[in-house]
């Protein structure tokens, strides 16, 4: 990633409703690289946001909660599993504007300790109003949540349906927005980047920074994603169709190739939600080296994912490599146990 100047993206014709404090640092980690053997380790401060413990999803909020803003919703419906850092975070964004809120959240994560199905995320979700709808593993949440809607709608209430991680479209404008950002930071201090390194769910974050690095005119390849919901195979599909969409919502003409989506499935482990020893050792890694926490289901596998690319000589000494990090410090206290 070198970049002369800092090109723009203009996104002032999609509705947005502020929920940040404005763009969030991007720190060199000086123990942690000497640690790794001299790879210069940075982070984007995503969890750096005060709104909701902080978090990722806000990016993705502000274009959601502005499209949910300019229809005229009061109250808004979205799906994840019971932990999900996406649904604690939409029901704080919803208390922030006055919307009402309800969340409809499966128990796709084989875990029934009490820590996981009563702290973290959801502890937070009660605090902030919102309505916990607890559906088994298996359900259609989404589909449950189209339902809902409609009862409400029946009722008077203008509703938005938002799906999985906030990852339509829409809400991919946000991580569009951060490539931007990290753009500008970049040129402001001469620094160029030889890889972004992101946790890949619902593929909306990995897919918005390809759209908006592909919009700003430079090559999105260096964006490497770590699945921690599907394998390869599925997330790179999912993330290039959203990829694209994006892309065509900013601009009709855009496009997006298959080869600018890169997707490692090495630390999924058994599964999305399901611990790994790599990514205990990852955590107890930066907290201990540098003070900074991850969350055991995102953050955690994949800056896994960085440590061994490190190990294996993909990442070598004296390349800069950028760490998005996601928040999700309330999984932490919902994976007590693991630790």
């Amino acid at each position: 990633m070198t970049i002369e100047s800092a090109p723009k993206l203009n996104l002032s014709k999609f509705p947005r409703r502020t929920l940040l404090e404005g763009p969030t640092p991007i720190q060199h980690l000086p123990r942690l690289s000497t640690h790794l053997g001299g790879v210069n380790v940075f982070v984007k401060r995503d969890d750096l946001n005060g709104l909701g413990g902080g978090g990722n999803k806000l990016r993705k909020l502000e274009f959601l909660i502005g499209e949910a803003l300019a229809i005229g919703a009061d109250t808004i419906i979205t799906v994840g599993a019971r932990q999900s850092n996406h649904a604690r975070l939409t029901a704080a964004a919803a208390a922030r504007v006055g919307f009402k809120c309800e969340l409809v959240l499966t128990r796709a994560v084989p875990r029934f300790d009490s820590d996981y199905l009563g702290n973290g995320n959801i502890l937070l979700d009660d605090l902030f109003g919102a309505r916990v709808h607890d559906l088994p593993g298996s359900a259609n949440a989404l589909q449950f949540a189209e339902e809902r809607a409609k009862e409400l709608r029946a009722q008077g209430r203008s509703v938005y349906v938002c799906p999985l991680g906030g990852s339509s479209p829409t809400g991919c404008l946000g991580y569009a927005d951060c490539a931007a950002e990290i753009t500008a930071q970049s040129s402001a201090e001469g620094l160029s980047f030889d890889r972004i390194v992101v946790p890949n769910g619902s593929g909306g974050m990995h897919a918005g920074l390809v759209a908006g690095f592909v919009a700003l005119g430079l090559n999105p390849s260096f964006v490497a994603g770590f699945t921690v919901y599907g394998n390869a195979e599925q997330a790179h599909s999912i993330t290039l169709d959203k990829a694209n969409q994006t892309a065509r919502l900013i601009d009709a003409n855009l496009r997006v190739d298959s080869d600018a989506i890169s997707i490692d499935e090495g630390q999924l482990g058994p599964g999305y939600g399901i611990p790994t020893d790599s990514m205990r050792a990852a955590v107890r890694l930066l907290a201990s080296t540098e003070g900074l926490l991850l969350d055991p289901v995102y953050g955690g596998k994949a800056f896994a994912g960085l440590v061994e690319s490190v190990a294996s000589r993909k990442y070598l000494a004296g390349q800069n490599i950028l760490f998005v990090m996601t928040g999700g410090l309330p999984g932490l206290f919902a994976y007590r146990s693991e630790f």
